[in-house]
């Protein structure tokens, strides 16, 4: 009997061992995508938002431009506002909730709101 496991062993036996400890037993398991990394948020804002909005005013309705005062008057006083508004739109501006991630939206948003309280500055 030890001689016949040993013949096994060294024949099909040690083939399935070694199949088995790389992994080739098993069926292919698929692999996740890496994530496709984070856009800086100015990169977002050229990309977006500047071809209406360079540096904060906006060439298509001068008073809605991207500065506190109008923010304000116009309701959008808040980082959540102004996400709201890059999500559904309003009047001539666009909506982008459905070619931007809740993720980009946010960091936009945060981007606009820090910039306009710097006046676009810098």
């Amino acid at each position: 009997m030890g001689q016949r496991f040993r013949g096994w062993l060294l024949g099909w036996g040690w083939g399935w061992l070694v199949m088995l400890g790389l992994g080739l037993g098993h069926p292919p398991m698929a692999l996740a995508a890496p994530p496709a990394p984070a856009q800086p948020p100015a990169a977002l804002f050229e990309l977006h938002c500047a071809g209406c909005h360079p540096n904060g005013s906006n060439i298509i309705r001068r008073g809605k431009s991207l500065q506190p005062k109008a923010l304000k008057r116009h309701g959008v006083d808040s980082v959540a506002a102004i996400a709201t508004l890059i999500t559904q739109g309003k009047g001539l501006m666009s909506a982008y909730g459905d070619r931007l991630s809740p993720e980009e939206i946010q960091t936009l948003a945060a981007y606009v709101w820090a910039r306009s309280q710097e006046h676009w500055q810098g």
